[in-house]
């Protein structure tokens, strides 16, 4: 007897741990059900992906959407839109909102506001600080949370934690990967005679290479020191990635679309403000670097590091202007493109986006194109080019740095679970975003 199914995906490239092959989807009840030749099997709802390629769903595990208190420049639904217009399944969000996510009760809300209203599934960052160091074993455990971020430069109030005895205090305490943004503030601080009004490109003279190496190598320092797992998020160095391919039994790796994109002093001369970011966009010799640690293996993921601003906030005289740019919806057709000129495999941007992610997090179900597992996938058209424009931008400051970038490679549809969210363009399913589930706390979800 044939087959039933709620939803199938017929006759595309599939890319998993077998490799790439034509197999078709079947999916029941929001979980993959069934993966080969499907022919003979009916279903609800069948999609064609003939000349397509399905991938596991892209996890962007790195993004800012500014809920609540910042919502003039984004907010957890026009930020989510923006994710699965790009082909982005789920989010990691970070907790530098206002209030600031690091009590038990911002996390709760946060989580109420995203349900079912995000597009995307999705998790949240509790900032680590001083105040609730004693508190980050059982924060990093609450429903919702993807770990514990902590900065160890460029923040503001409790969020920051600039000095060694700060970070012990939470890595001791720490059991699951806690993601750190390094850069050293005592040296900010002493450098900051280095920034010259009106001039953008001395943000990276500023923010030196010596300013990241100095604090990634501190960090690796005291989380050995406590038996802990780091994450250091969006390495911009070449230093850093010479220096961490002697720890990876501590220390995972990030990287972004936008480190491995532009360089300086491109992007400064032709994006002004628009190019800028902390840590922050250097020159090509620093872009290869940071290549060579995604090609040999140094670097586990991409984030995008989605920090939107508005038009009038990246408009003041320099140092005044915003550190921050859109990146959420652009991943997925940028690094398509890096694929197409031959910088990566396919298969390597898969592991990037989300068996890395799945291994390194221990996401529950969410990761791979294997049965039994969450049907969210990334459908995408490898050979189509399109050009980035802004008016394609879901984000609500509606601008990206590679408007008017022509690519090669793009996204067709967002599956979320079984439910089409995507499909060339168009939004088919609103607000079908939940929670992410993590393997290290399944067992407080489950008690």
């Amino acid at each position: 007897m044939p087959k039933t199914f709620d939803l199938i995906l017929r006759s595309g490239i599939v890319v998993n741990h077998d490799g790439q092959d034509l197999r078709d989807i079947g999916v029941t009840a929001g979980r993959i059900a069934a993966i080969g030749d499907l022919t003979r099997a009916s279903a609800g709802q069948v999609v064609d992906c003939r000349g397509l390629h399905v991938l596991p769903g892209v996890i962007d595990t790195q993004v800012h959407f500014r809920e609540p208190g910042l919502t003039h420049k984004e907010d957890l639904e026009s930020g989510s839109r923006a994710a699965v217009m790009g082909g982005v399944t789920g989010v990691f969000e970070m907790p530098n909102t206002n209030p600031l996510t690091v009590t038990p009760e911002a996390l709760a809300a946060k989580v109420a506001a995203a349900h079912h209203r995000m597009h995307c599934d999705f998790a949240f960052y509790v900032g680590g600080t001083h105040e609730n160091a004693r508190h980050v074993a059982e924060l990093e455990r609450l429903p919702g949370a993807a770990g514990i971020k902590v900065f160890m430069g460029s923040s503001t109030g409790s969020l920051l934690v600039e000095d060694d005895a700060g970070v012990t205090e939470i890595l001791k305490r720490t059991r699951r990967r806690a993601a750190f943004h390094s850069e050293d503030e005592m040296m900010l601080r002493d450098r900051m005679h280095l920034r010259v009004p009106g001039d953008v490109s001395s943000h990276p003279v500023w923010r030196s290479p010596e300013v990241a190496l100095r604090c990634t190598e501190r960090l690796v320092r005291i989380a050995r020191a406590c038996a802990a797992r780091i994450h250091v998020l969006h390495i911009s160095t070449a230093d850093e990635m010479v220096f961490l391919k002697d720890h990876k039994d501590v220390a995972s790796v990030e990287v972004t679309p936008h480190h491995l994109t532009l360089h300086a002093p491109d992007c400064y001369e032709r994006l002004g403000a628009y190019a800028q970011m902390n840590p922050p966009v250097r020159d090509e010799a620093h872009r290869r670097g940071i290549w060579k640690g995604v090609v040999n293996g140094v670097a586990d993921i991409l984030g995008s590091d989605h920090a939107p601003h508005t038009h009038e906030e990246k408009s003041h005289a320099y140092p005044a202007t915003h550190s921050g740019m859109t990146g959420v919806q652009t991943l997925v057709p940028t690094m398509l493109n890096h694929v197409n000129e031959g910088r990566m495999s396919l298969e390597r941007f898969v592991d990037m986006t989300s068996h890395g992610p799945n291994r390194l997090f221990g996401m529950a179900r969410k990761g791979r194109i294997a049965v039994g597992y969450d049907a969210d996938f990334t459908v995408i058209d490898l050979k189509r080019q399109r050009t980035i424009t802004n008016d394609w931008i879901a984000s609500t400051c509606g601008w990206t740095p590679y408007d008017g970038v022509t690519v090669t490679g793009w996204p067709i549809g967002t599956f979320v679970r079984g439910a089409q969210v995507m499909w060339e363009d168009d939004l088919v399913t609103p607000g079908t975003g939940e929670v992410i589930r993590f393997q290290e706390t399944l067992e407080r979800a489950a008690g």
